[in-house]
């Protein structure tokens, strides 16, 4: 077959933006990997003199409540002595006086200025990132989400850049950092290794303009929940952590010296609950639109594919979790395994789903 010499140059063109898109990827890597480093030694240099800080305040608190003798309440002629009421530890949300930690740095110049140089090459990983996911657009001609790499390496970005727009929102989120840029450092190395495919045009049903709606917002509401997640995971560990202190045990020296420079577990709670709650209703829409384009690609807006069904389950999950927090006796950790449990079923739904299953959302490929 003889192309013309303008295909031949739009073929080349396009090789050749694919192959700065994979340079500016493992660029990106390398960025991450030194944030990586200077996260740790945000850590590892993180003042450990406020050990005592949460302790102190807890088991202050704790006290007060307990060791106060009663209540005095004036009434008409006279006066009432009543009991203070108990603490309540696990029902409801916030009832520990606990304050937030200090952060990584734990109140430490030298950490904290670790902690600067790492956000600082976040930003950088994360523009270089960024201009790697579009010349991959440009080197298809088209949403750079066609297939698994493409959206893990998409994912990855807008998960970084949820982040870095909480912080710059001044949101008290910095002890994220960490955690999520080595995720994002495994999720780009399944991408790179396991995931990988070649520039290539998509089939028919996936010539449509329902696909720069509906996955790009899946790909937003999954980036928010992976965020929210880690807030519900570190939020069951700091409120174990608190349990312990205020019941008179003494936690680990590891675990006292990483969990006292988090926030409180109120806090973390509120936190993942709030991000959860935000983006539920997109998550609502992304079915939706799905339905649509699945009458538009195969003329039926449902037919429980694969894909379809555990998409609808994730949004049960969540609307579980959503009810719960809403329900006194369900507030707390119980409500946070619901979350975890409903982000888990979001990861499957991508993951699970697209290598193990078959059905009409298995053309992309992997």
């Amino acid at each position: 077959m003889i192309l013309s010499a303008g295909t031949e140059l739009a073929i080349a063109t396009n090789e050749h933006l694919a192959n700065i898109s994979n340079t500016l990827i493992y660029s990106a890597m390398a960025v991450y990997t030194l944030a990586f480093f200077a996260y740790i030694a945000e850590w590892l240099f993180g003042s450990r003199s406020k050990v005592a800080r949460t302790a102190s305040a807890l088991t202050s608190g704790t006290q007060k409540a307990k060791g106060a003798p009663a209540v005095t309440v004036k009434k008409a002629g006279g006066t009432a002595v009543l009991e203070r009421p108990k603490v309540v530890v696990r029902s409801s949300t916030g009832s520990r006086d606990v304050p937030d930690g200090p952060g990584a740095h734990g109140g430490d110049a030298q950490g904290d200025l670790y902690g600067r140089i790492a956000i600082s090459l976040t930003v950088l990983a994360f523009l270089i990132h960024l201009a790697g996911v579009v010349a991959r657009a440009a080197s298809v001609e088209r949403a750079p989400w066609g297939n698994m790499y493409e959206f893990n390496i998409t994912f990855s970005t807008v998960a970084v850049a949820v982040y870095l727009t909480l912080l710059a929102l001044k949101k008290n989120v910095r002890w994220l950092g960490l955690f999520l840029v080595t995720t994002v450092l495994l999720d780009l190395g399944i991408a790179v290794t396991v995931l990988y495919t070649a520039s290539d045009q998509l089939v028919p049903a996936l010539h449509s303009y329902w696909l720069y709606i509906h996955v790009s917002t899946a790909i937003l509401c999954g980036a928010v929940f992976y965020v929210g997640a880690a807030g519900t995971l570190l939020y069951l560990f700091k409120d174990s952590y608190e349990t312990k202190l205020e019941n008179g045990g003494t936690p680990g020296r590891f675990a006292t010296s990483f969990l006292e420079r988090l926030p409180a577990s109120s806090s973390l709670d509120k936190f993942s609950y709030r991000l959860n709650a935000a983006v539920f209703p997109l998550w609502t829409f992304t079915i939706i639109a799905g339905a649509i384009w699945a009458e538009s690609a195969w003329g039926r807006y449902w037919g429980w594919d694969p894909k379809e069904t555990w998409a609808f389950i994730t949004w049960v999950a969540y609307a579980c979790y959503l009810h719960a927090r809403a329900t006194a006796g369900w507030k707390g950790r119980k409500a946070a395994y619901l979350a975890l449990i409903a982000f888990g079923c979001w990861l499957f739904n991508y993951y699970g789903v697209n290598i193990f299953v078959s059905g009409k959302h298995s053309y992309a490929g992997v």
